[in-house]
Formats: C-alpha cells, sequence, structure tokens
C-alpha cells in the first residue's frame, strides 16, 4: 500500500473572535477530509514538540524521518539545491528578502509590500551584479538568495527572520550581520541606492539578508525508509529538501507558493508520482503565507479549495488502497502573523481499503503509519 502525505504549510492557528473562536480549519469546508476521518482520525500535534524551531525546513524534515541531529539551522542552501545550484565547501548561501521599510527604518513588510510581481523583478534587477564577490539569486516576487565566500561569524550569526520581525528597526536587525562582513556591508548600502526609485507613499526598499548556511549532506529518502519517494511541490525550501533526499520532484507549471497556485494540477501530479513511487508528499504554501498577511478568510479559503480540488480529485481518481495524512508542519497564525510550536490537525486515514486503529500522540505515529513498506 503506497502512502500521501498532504501538507498544508502553517494549517494550525489561532482562534479567530469573528469566527466565534473557530480557527481557518474549522471554519473551511473539507467534506473530504471529513470523509477521510471516518475511515481513519483525527488528532492535534505539536510536529515541533518545544525541541526543533517552528519553521517548515525543520518540521517537514522531522515529518520526512530525518533525525534532529541532521536538520540544519537554516535552509538558504535547501533553497539554493531547488534551483539546481550547489556551493563549494569555501562558499556560504544566505536567504534575502526584498523588504519595505518605512520612513523611520522599520519593517513594514518582510515581501515587498506595495510593489508589482513585474516591480519586483525590475528590483532584483537593479541588485544583481553590484559585486563580484556577492552573486544575487532572484527566486520569486520578494525571495532571493546570497552566495559569497565563507566566512565563520556570518554563519554564527542569528538574524530575526524578517517574518518574525514586523515593526522593528531594520538597522538594529541587521547591526551584527553588517558588523560582521564588510562585503554584505557594503553590498546592502549599494542595494539600498539603487532601490531608491521604487519608494512611493512612505515606504522604501531595501534587501533583508538572513539564515545563513553552508553545504551539508542529508541521507537519501530511499535510506532513510527503504522507499522510493516523490514531491509535488513549489516553494524551494520543499523543492530544495526534496531534491537533497534524492526524491523525484514535479512541479506542475501553474503552481505558485501561494493561494493562487494550481490546486488540480497538483492533484494530478500527485496521481502521476503514486504510479512510480511508494511515498509522496503534495505540499502547499499558500495557507502559510495569508496567515503571514493577517488573511484568514483567504486561509479558510484556501483549505476549502485544496479539500475539493485536490482531496476529492484523489479519492475519485486513485482506485488502489492507499494510506493518507493531512497536516501542517507548525503553527501560522493569522492573529499575529507568527510561527509557533503548537498544534496543527493532523487527519490519518485509508482510501480504498479499511485499516487497523491509527494511533496519534505524536509525530512518530505519523511516521509510522506512513513509512510502512509498500505492499
Amino acid at each position: 500500500m503506497r502512502s500521501l502525505l498532504i501538507l498544508i504549510d502553517g494549517l494550525g492557528d489561532d482562534p479567530i473572535s469573528v469566527w466565534q473562536g473557530q480557527t481557518p480549519y474549522e471554519h473551511a469546508k473539507h467534506p473530504a477530509m471529513d470523509a477521510l476521518i471516518q475511515n481513519g482520525t483525527l488528532g492535534y500535534l505539536s510536529i515541533c514538540e518545544n525541541d526543533i524551531i517552528p519553521e517548515s525546513c525543520s518540521c517537514i524534515l522531522r515529518l520526512l524521518g530525518v533525525d534532529k541531529k541532521d536538520i540544519p539551522h537554516n535552509r538558504a542552501y535547501l533553497e539554493l539545491l531547488a534551483n539546481n545550484r550547489d556551493v563549494s565547501e569555501y562558499e556560504m548561501v544566505l536567504r534575502c528578502n526584498l523588504a519595505a521599510l518605512d520612513e523611520s527604518g522599520r519593517l513594514a513588510a518582510f515581501n515587498g509590500q506595495g510593489l508589482t510581481a513585474q516591480q519586483m523583478r525590475e528590483a532584483a534587477r537593479l541588485c544583481d551584479g553590484v559585486m563580484k564577490d556577492i552573486e544575487f539569486i532572484h527566486l520569486s516576487e520578494y525571495r532571493n538568495l546570497l552566495v559569497l565566500n565563507k566566512e565563520a561569524a556570518v554563519l554564527e550569526c542569528a538574524v530575526k527572520p524578517p517574518h518574525e520581525s514586523v515593526g522593528e528597526n531594520a538597522g538594529e536587525l541587521l547591526r551584527e550581520l553588517r558588523q560582521q562582513s564588510l562585503a554584505i556591508n557594503y553590498f546592502l548600502q549599494e542595494t539600498a541606492k539603487r532601490l531608491q526609485p521604487l519608494a512611493h507613499d512612505g515606504l522604501h526598499y531595501e534587501l533583508y539578508p538572513w539564515g545563513p548556511s553552508a553545504r551539508q549532506g542529508l541521507p537519501s529518502f530511499t535510506e532513510l525508509h527503504g522507499l522510493k519517494g516523490g514531491a509535488v511541490c513549489k516553494a524551494e525550501i520543499v523543492r530544495g529538501i526534496a531534491k537533497a533526499l534524492k526524491m523525484d520532484v514535479l512541479t506542475p507549471p501553474a503552481a505558485t507558493g501561494d493561494v493562487d497556485t494550481d490546486v488540480r494540477a497538483k492533484a494530478e501530479g500527485a496521481l502521476t508520482l503514486l504510479e512510480q513511487n511508494d511515498f509522496v508528499i503534495a505540499h502547499f504554501n499558500g495557507s502559510d503565507e495569508a496567515a503571514h498577511r493577517y488573511d484568514y478568510q483567504a486561509k479558510a479559503d484556501f483549505i476549502s479549495r485544496i479539500d475539493e480540488q485536490f482531496v476529492q480529485t484523489i479519492a475519485a481518481q486513485y482506485k488502489e488502497p492507499l494510506r493518507v495524512v493531512i497536516c501542517g508542519d507548525h503553527v501560522t497564525s493569522s492573529v499575529t502573523g507568527k510561527h509557533s510550536d503548537g498544534c496543527t490537525p493532523v487527519i490519518a486515514g485509508y482510501l480504498n481499503t479499511s485499516g487497523q486503529h491509527i494511533e496519534l500522540t505524536s509525530y512518530r505515529d505519523i511516521l509510522n503509519f506512513l513509512m510502512k513498506e509498500s505492499d
């Protein structure tokens, strides 16, 4: 029997007062998920369990069976792998957001708020080629990477994630990083000048580097479980994880990392991967993005679309027995816009067969259920 993990990023949430305390998951319409519960179970678990940080890289690797000691401290290297690029042992890579700052230099938004997609591409063009010693790689919208020579002091810097730091002074947030690297400090000065023409309505734009990481190997999915694995995803971190674990990766052309992704195309992709793989993960990032924007309605609507266009499609078209888990990786609060290590809904059940009672007391039970050898 094969297995499917439907990972709805940041599925856990806080109660929403205007919905009489319902969370976006509880408010959403999900008849297919409810049907799966009838042939399985619903639980609420913390994937983080207070010993890893509540963010996608560590939590997804845990759900895929990677030991805590092997989980990277930062994820930039994996996002680089997602774009078919590697670094040498003498280089490092940092994530780099296009951030919006107010007139007082406070972080107004971590995601280029106020700019169109075309303007963000123009911003990336303006930041490219500033220094020969720093390679600027544009990923999508506000997301970028920096590749430069490895500096131990930079790798040890603890820069607060921008999505956790809205309202704080950007200069203070980046002070240690800029003090530790003259190259990064100069790069940020020069790119800030180039980005000045994009300023409008009291906002200006600067780069925000964070999450420095170096090259790091991971065991393959087959080495971990003796199974062949695949992933249908768009988010760079998930594609990078899948490539590092040597899983098959499928990204539909119209897939995005937000709520406008082509959900049906991801269902078709999952069905294709299930033909050749014992285990498939389908990742949806829009729920996390909506919560970071405090848009609980968009998050609930996205969960409803996943139910209608993904879960129902799989249930209708996949004819063999299948183990299915639907869960989040961490909590992303639509109230605060931040991650936390609280509990996320976890649905575990069977399609096209009946199975034994499913125990859900920790994330280990998810692994035990999904990673049984294929029949």
